[in-house]
């Protein structure tokens, strides 16, 4: 079972003021792809401070904004990068593998029955006793209850109705759906570069 606790959220960003007494571990980088775009929504790309360093180190990214947070060693003296893009383009598949997160991020972490966010699980619309396959247009995310009053029937059967009919996702679809999951931490050098909705500061 896959208890969803995540619920759709505007995205929240912290103000650069505190990074100078911010923990290293909390100097995060964003991973933009060398066209400029997020290398992933959800989960959002994030490299720890040290991978990004060893990146910029290494030539495989460029810099494109820091914390107010530096580094500093013998051989080492820099800012802490907070976003960062890669000098050469990652190609993403059209479409994703068909894995129960992936499921559930196309169903919104959300029953397609009633609605629910709560003992999420995953049913076969045509049930497999009457031919049903296992893929992305035969399964749909469904809450325990609900999965267990359908039980080996259709939903029509069960006099249930799916709220959207199950489809095969593209990658950029899921990447959409992904928007309305923001994580908590969010910086604001990054706010140029996401595309959620945002809450406006007053």
């Amino acid at each position: 079972m896959f208890k969803a606790e995540l619920i759709e959220r505007a995205a929240k960003f912290r103000s650069a003021e505190d990074d100078p007494t911010r923990s290293l571990e909390s100097c995060p980088a964003l991973v933009l792809n060398a066209d400029y775009t997020p290398l992933s929504y959800y989960p959002l790309s994030l490299w720890p401070w040290q991978t990004a360093i060893k990146a910029v180190f290494l030539e495989r990214v460029d810099i494109v904004a820091s914390y107010d947070r530096a580094v500093h060693s013998q051989s080492l003296d820099m800012k802490v990068p907070s976003v960062i893009a890669l000098r050469q383009y990652v190609k993403t598949s059209e479409f994703p593998a068909f894995t129960r997160f992936n499921l559930f991020l196309r169903d919104k972490f959300s029953c397609q029955y009633c609605g629910s966010q709560q003992h999420l699980t995953y049913d076969h619309v045509i049930p497999r006793r009457q031919g049903g396959k296992t893929t992305w247009e035969n399964i749909a995310t469904a809450c325990a209850p609900c999965n267990m009053k359908k039980g080996g029937r259709t939903p029509k059967e069960a006099g249930m109705q799916l709220s959207v009919k199950p489809i095969r996702p593209t990658s950029w679809q899921l990447q959409q759906h992904g928007k309305a999951f923001p994580p908590n931490y969010l910086h604001e050098t990054w706010r140029d570069w996401l595309y959620w909705d945002i809450e406006l500061e007053e």
